[in-house]
This record gives structure tokens, sequence and C-alpha cells, in this order.
């Protein structure tokens, strides 16, 4: 369910035929003298019109429009049929006035499906005509199921406004006049070849030096990152690199360390890396290099409030050896980010433009915006341009090249601030800077750099065990792991939030999608963090679109208008899921609106599906269910009726139903379980018939393909709660496919390249189908791709070669965080919804229970605060409740042999049960 597509609701298109290169002779499509045939169109509560308006000889067609404070796009549209030369260029006149968004000339099929696109973003018109030009090499294909992408025809075309974010304004609102469409047929090798980028300038250098003067990145190898900053602080967060590499901020330049011994330029290339979390789960992560007797640990995390807080990177240079040692740390402020050339969704990685570097003797400033500031004095500052070599070459020939200031045009400056250091035998060397988010914000030096530094980590790290030891567990060391990347993924949840608006990351994916906060939100309620999970639904709620739509994302632009038909079911379950752990009337009777809205919305949606006719037809599947949309990614080439969709829906009904008959709003319950039952009878009988027309014997992901997708298929449990009304034997079928898979995939029978670990949520419905033998064997595979394992996270894409170069998304994912949560949460205990009963135990192992055996305390769930030990000596099993809770099926203890229930007036409760002793490879 990831976004590698952002994709707009309007679609475009040119087409008409010319003859194969006419000496470069254009031809006018459209010469904009008639409105006729064109139409103004827009997105959810966007305001759109076009009038007619004098051109640059005859007429021109204007756009006005207004946004309304949402996002999305407004347009005109005409149908246009282009036939395209190998080469061409297309060219059209535009004025107006408009703050700075992106503009677009789309290009659309026959079809309707496939789209091609050119696009200006920051496009500001001005009162006089300019010449737009989009050449061939210009024009990209945009989305579409077309295997074969070559733009040869299209049908339709449309120009488009797609909202930016106006930072410090109100309104976004402007007309933008278009004039005399052309199409110039070019020969192929006419059209321009665009030069060379900074990134493929610094990847053209990297192959040409010895590996490791530039990033892992630039030389051809994947790299692996982390997230450091403050709660709440997304915006401001830095970045370090699996080779100590600090990104001070998004998209901003880095921090690089090396050391010089002997003349000798010590890089991430010449050391033994290896990486760290403080206390194994706080987000305070390190590096550790290893040479020769020396090593050098960079340590990162950020203090203060969020918006105005202060990056601390630490360095103990330490020397193993019995003798002292001279050694120069050099801290490099290099135009690279951390996150590499291979990101390129929404905030492409790579260079980040360093112009001009300044020292003061105090303070490093770079592009005259972000300082620097050591903690200790320095020894010199070198710095030089990329002409004729770049720093880090320079200082490899052993060079010095002084400088207070630099300026470089290209971009491309670099500086270093260098300590020269007596490391005494067995002894180290603690330095650090500082790098503060506000401009201006410099700190003295303190006395004892190494002690401040000390006791700021030390306050940190306190901050951090207050909000991540919320719920105790207590487990063997072998499941250690699994208790601390647990409280390490609600630490990234909590990073990655921008305010109150939960962000599954910093970089790639620095939205809010509902789905995504949806089941954050349930993470943060089940850990204690009911104020951050209240304010998140309490934020998002209003950018509800009048019509009752819930957006399926929204940003600084404002509520996304793209269909995803889960919105509305993930918006219900945040509010229902509030009122079921916190009881806070005032909270959930604000939003109640927003529920009766979404229920509303979804009633048109369902209803726009039951057409008579498809009940006989091919079409019988699509009967009923939620419309087609992109909600999953792998339908984001052509909208789908996903049963994804329809699970979210399902559980918006139920939840619904709760609510309004908890907030005392009788008169709806009767209506809302009559539309629930109807749409569950509906949703149960497109199964069946999908399942027949595709002769599958599983749970398909959506009605047209039958096409097989356990990991979607595991929101039908948790949490849509409707496993025991599905088809048994479809159900089984589904996830003893997905292991079938998954065995052969993890003991190298099966080629793959890639794979969503999304995945980790088969962990939570293994748990729930009574699977636990297989359990341990989904999370040794699924913890062998943390990378780095210490760092406690996952990229949104893991490649079987951990250094091939890919797009990974962000790292740490924070979705991916909040399905591992849940699913570890649920190995102790889990809601069942067939029976209302909390289940204990059902994912921990046997091997577990020797010795002291596990302890919870303090896990919240919808019946109070649960705390409970449970220990093994032979064949007995000892439950003790040390926090007992009261759901209406009670409490049950699962067991390997089966399970037992608990009785109501229990705190001791020794079961005797096992009918064998069960051995479990760990």
């Amino acid at each position: 369910m990831s976004r590698f597509a952002s994709l707009t609701l309007a679609l475009a298109c040119l087409s008409l035929a010319v003859p194969a290169f006419a000496a470069d002779k254009a031809r006018t499509l459209d010469d904009f003298n008639t409105t006729t045939g064109w139409s103004a169109i827009h997105t959810d509560d966007v305001s759109a019109s076009l009038r007619a308006a004098p051109g640059r000889a005859g007429n021109a067609i204007c756009l006005a429009y207004d946004f309304n404070g949402v996002s999305g796009a407004a347009s005109i549209r005409k149908t246009l049929p282009i036939d395209y030369p190998d080469g061409f260029a297309l060219s059209f006149d535009v004025r107006g006035a408009m703050p700075p968004n992106t503009l677009q000339l789309k290009l659309i099929d026959d079809s309707g499906d496939n789209v091609w696109w050119f696009q200006q973003t920051h496009f500001a018109p001005g009162d006089a005509w300019k010449r737009v030009e989009a050449t061939s090499r210009q024009v990209e294909f945009a989305w579409g199921p077309v295997k074969d992408r070559t733009l040869r025809h299209t049908r339709d075309v449309e120009f488009v406004v797609y909202a930016e974010a106006q930072p410090g304004k109100a309104t976004n609102r402007g007309e933008v006049c278009f004039d005399n469409l052309r199409l110039t047929p070019r020969r192929p090798a006419a059209v321009a070849v665009p030069p060379p980028t900074p990134n493929a300038v610094f990847e053209a250098r990297a192959k040409q030096v010895r590996r490791g003067l530039y990033p892992r990145g630039f030389s051809g190898e994947q790299s692996y990152w982390t997230i450091v900053g403050v709660d709440g602080g997304s915006r401001d967060s830095a970045l370090i690199s699996e080779d100590g590499a600090v990104e001070v901020v998004r998209g901003g330049f880095s921090l690089e360390p090396f050391l010089i011994e002997n003349r000798k330029l010590i890089t991430w290339a010449d050391v033994a890396a290896t990486q760290s979390l403080r206390e194994r789960y706080l987000p305070m992560p390190s590096v550790h290099w290893a040479v020769d007797g020396l090593t050098l640990t960079t340590t990162a995390f950020a203090q203060g409030p969020a918006g105005a807080s202060h990056l601390v990177v630490s360095y103990r240079v330490a020397n193993d050896s019995d003798t002292a040692r001279d050694v120069t740390l050099a801290l490099a402020a290099r135009p690279f980010q951390v996150n590499p050339p291979t990101q390129f969704l929404n905030a492409p990685g790579g260079t980040s433009p360093i112009r001009d570097l300044a020292w003061d003797g105090r303070a490093l400033t770079v592009n005259g915006e972000r300082s620097v500031v050591p903690l200790q004095a320095t020894t010199a500052f070198v710095a030089s341009a990329n002409q004729p070599k770049t720093l880090s070459e320079r200082l490899d020939a052993g060079e010095r090249p002084a400088a207070r200031a630099l300026h470089d045009d290209a971009g491309f400056a670099q500086g270093a601030l260098l300590y020269d250091l007596h490391v005494p035998a067995k002894g180290h060397v603690d330095l650090g800077v500082v790098v503060p988010v506000k401009q201006g914000d410099i700190m003295a030096m303190p006395a004892d750099a190494g002690a401040w530094l000390s006791a700021q980590a030390d306050s940190v790290a306190a901050i951090w065990r207050d909000k991540l030891d919320r719920v105790g567990i207590t487990v063997p060391e072998a499941a250690q792991p699994i208790v601390d990347t647990m409280k390490s993924g609600i630490a990234q949840i909590l990073i990655s939030r921008d305010g109150p608006a939960l962000q599954p990351g910093t970089r790639s994916y620095s939205r809010t999608w509902v789905r995504d906060g949806a089941m954050m939100l349930e993470g943060l309620l089940r850990t204690g963090h009911d104020d951050v999970a209240a304010d998140f639904i309490r934020w998002y709620a209003p950018h509800q679109f009048s019509s009752g739509k819930v957006p399926c994302c929204v940003d600084a632009r404002g509520s996304d208008p793209v269909p995803e038909n889960d919105s509305h079911g993930e918006l219900i379950f945040s509010v229902a899921e509030i009122w079921r752990y916190t009881h806070d009337r005032a909270t959930v009777d604000a939003l109640w609106p927003h529920v009766e809205k979404a229920v509303a919305y979804m009633e048109s949606l369902r209803a726009s599906e039951r057409q008579p006719s498809r009940l006989q037809g091919p079409d019988r599947a699509l009967y009923g269910l939620m419309p087609a949309s992109i909600s999953h990614e792998g339908y984001s080439t052509k909208p789908m009726h996903s049963y994804w969709d329809d699970f979210w829906a399902l559980k918006g009904y139920d939840d619904a139903i709760e609510l309004a008959s908890a907030l005392g709003h009788s008169d709806k319950v009767p209506v809302y379980i009559a539309s629930r039952d109807q749409f569950r009878d509906d949703l149960h009988a497109s199964i069946d018939a999908a399942v027949k027309a595709h002769g599958i014997d599983y749970l398909p992901g959506s009605a047209e393909l039958g096409d097989f997708d356990a990991t979607s298929t595991t929101i039908a449990l948790s949490p849509g709660g409707e496993q025991a009304r599905l088809p048994k034997a479809l159900l089984e079928r589904t996830f003893e496919k997905y292991w079938e898979a998954f065995v052969a995939r993890r003991d190298g029978t099966l080629a793959w390249e890639d794979y969503t670990p999304y995945e980790v949520r088969t962990i939570a419905t293994f748990v729930r189908l009574g699977w636990r033998e297989r359990v341990d064997g989904l999370i040794a595979f699924f913890f062998a791709d943390r990378r780095p394992a210490a760092w406690n996270q996952w990229a949104e894409v893991v490649g079987r070669d951990p250094r091939k170069p890919r797009f990974v998304g962000d790292m740490p994912h924070a979705w991916i965080a909040s399905d591992f949560v849940r699913s570890a949460l649920d190995l102790f205990a889990y809601d069942r919804t067939s029976d209302n009963s909390m289940v204990l135990a059902a994912g921990v192992q046997p091997a577990w229970l020797e010795g002291e055996g596990i302890a919870v305390r303090d896990l919240r769930t919808p019946y109070g605060r649960l705390g409970y030990t449970l220990t093994a000596k032979g064949r007995n099993v000892t439950l003790t409740l040390t926090q007992p809770i009261h759901p209406p099926g009670g409490l049950i203890l699962s067991l390997p042999s089966g399970e037992v229930k608990i009785p109501k007036d229990a705190k001791d409760a020794k079961v005797a049960k096992v009918a064998k002793v069960v051995s479990v490879k760990l």
C-alpha cells in the first residue's frame, strides 16, 4: 500500500497526424480562438471556470481557479487526437497571474488509462505571453497499464494547474491563459540532450578515485541510514548513514567524518564499521569505526522542542594501542545528502548544493542559513570548490587548503573543521558539534565539552525512556530484539510526525495518509500515547471534503482529492479507537459529525456499484463494493475494486454502529446496522463470485483480477475483525499459500529481487490463525532484513542483494514500524472480535517460558491496563494476572496444547494442561 506514484486526478493527451519530419515545420494543433470542445474540470472542493480572452493574435482561453484551501487540480481539457513522430517539440503560449504552482500538459490515449505528461514545477506566469516548449525527451510516461510506453498517439489533451504549497499565503487562486498549441517534428538526434545532473557529475567523479572519497551512494553501492530527531520534529529531522555521515536537515548538506594519521586519509571504506542504538532501542544511533587499534564513534541525537531543536553530534576518537598517537579528525561539510541518488520520490536524494561557506572561528555557516557550532577549539578550517579536485581528494593528497570563506556558483563547495589530536595510549578524546534549527541560536563552548555531551545524552535518553517504556515486556535474551524493535518502532513513529500529523517518513513520504495514520494510531494507543493519537485524528478529520469524502492524504497543499476508498473506514476506525482506549467523550463527540459524513459518503459509493445489471453479468463480483481505486499500490496504473477498501469500509460501518450506540445516537444505530449487513452480504457474495470466476482457492486481492495478495488480505483479520465470517478454507489456503512461497524464498528455492516489509503484518495474522510454530520463522526472516540490524528498522523496500542500488523509500518507514509494533504486541495479547475476548500469549514461543518466563506490564487494551507473568516448569504453566482486565468474552490463555479460559475472578490462575513438552527451534 505504498505510493510510488503520486497520481493526480486530471488526465490528458494530444494527437494530430503529421508527415514525418516536415522540415521542422510547426503545425498548429489548436489556436484557442474558440472555447468549443474545451471544458473546465476540477477536483473535490476546487473551483474552476474557463473564458475566452485576447490572445497573441486572435483569442486565447483562460482558466480561472480557486483551490479553496485544499489540494488538487484545476484544468481545461479537450478531445484532440494527435499522432507523434519519433522526435518532436510541443509548444504553447501562456500568460496569467497566479502564485507558483505546477503546470502540467497531459496527453491521454484512447483508453483513457495511459497518460504522458510534461511538468514545470513552481510555475508562475507573467503578464506578457511566454512560450513554453516540451521536447520528446521531456514528455514522460506518467502512469497506465500499457507495457510499450512509446508515445505514438493520444486522444485528449489537458492543461492542468496542480496545487503546490503556498508558504505564508492563505489562498491559492488565480488565472492562467493558453494560446497556440503547436507540434514541431524534429529528428531524434536534433532533440537536445540535457546536461549531466549534479548527481551524475559526482557519480562519474567517484569512479575515477579510490573508494571512500565519496559517499557510498555515489560509488555504486546501496547505502543505509536512520533518523535523528525529536518527537514531532519531522521537518527538522536529520539522518545518519551507516558510515557515519550526518545529513543535518531534510535535503540538506552532510557532515562526514574522516581521520588522518601519518598523512593518510582514513575513510568509511578503510574501516570495519558497526552500528548501535543507545540501550539497544533508544533513537540515539552510533556508528563505530575500527582500524589498526584506532576507533571513531559517531553518535547523533536531537534535543529541545520541535521547531527549535538542536542536532548534537559527538565524536569519540579512541586509541586502543599501547602508545600515544597523533591523529587528525576532519569533519567535512559536503554537498551531499545522506539520502542517496537512487531516491527519487518527493525528496530526490543525492547532492545538496553548498554555494557559500563562512568560518568566523566560532561557527561554520553553510549557505547563510545553517550553522555548525564546534564545542571545542578547532585547529584549522579548510575548504575547496569542485575543481580541479574536491576537498576529499585534496585531503587524500595531504593538502590543507586553508580558507575563511568560499563561494562556488556550481553549489559544489566543501569545507572541513580539522582537529589535531594527541590521543594517549588506551585513551580517548571526545569532541562534538551542535547544529541549531534556528539560525543565530549559537551556544557558547562549554568548559568541559565531554562532560556536557555526556549530560545532554543522558537527559535525552531519559526523555525517550519515558516515552518508550510505558509498556513493559520482559522476555528472555533470545527474544529481546523483538521488544527492542517494537520500542524503536514507536520512536520512529514519533520522530516522523510533523506536529500532530503522523507520517510514514521524513523524505520520500513526508505526507500524511489516513491509512498509515490509522494503523500508527492503534499502535500508539496500545503503548500509552493517547495524546498523540487524539491529536492526530483531531487534526486530520477537519480535512474531510464537503461531500463527506475523506482524503487519502493531506500535506502542506491541503486535502488530496485522489479517490482511495479505504480512507472513509479508516477515519471512522480511528475515532472509534480513541473511544475504546480513552472514553474521551468530548473529543469523540466533536468528531462524530465527521463520522456521520463519512458513512453517508460510503453509502453513496456503494450505491453507485449496485446496478442490478451486474447481478447477472460478467461484473457480478463488482456488485455493491466500494468503487475502484488506487489505494493499493499494485493498482496504481489502473484503479481496481480492491478488497482492501472493502474490509476497511466494513470496519467503518461496524465502528460507526459502536460509536452511535455509545454516544447516544440511537436513531442511527438501526440504519447503520442495515447498511452494514447489506454491505457485508454484498462483500461476501463478491468474494464468492470472484473465486468462482477466476478458479482460485484463496481470498483475492481485487474482484477484477483474482490476484493473490496475502499482505493486503491481512487487514480482513486485523483490524477488520472479519476472520470468523470468512470462508475458513479460503482463509487458511490464502496464508498457507503465502507460507509456501515464504519458505521457498527463505530457503533459496524461489528467485526474488525485493519485497516490501509490510509483510510483517503476517506475524499478527499467523498468531490469529493459531500458527504459533510458524511465527518464529517469520520473525527471524524479517529481522535479518533490518538494515543495519542494530538500528531496529526497515526501509519500505528490501532488496535481496544488500548492496545493489535501488529506491528503498524512507528509512525507517514509520508505517512498517507500526505494522511490527502491532504484530509484536499481538504476540502477548490481542483483542479477538469474534467473542470479545482478550487472547494471551498466542504468539509466545514455549522456550521463552523457561526460567523466569515472560512478564507484561501496563499494556493498554480497550478494557484497561493488562499485566501478567507466564512461566513454565516441566508440564506446568503458571499464569499470574498482575493487572487483571475484564473483557466481555473473558481472558483466554493460548497454549500450544489449546486455549484455556481464565476464570473471571482469577488473579493468580495456575493452569496445568499442557499435554506434552513442546520443543521449538528458536
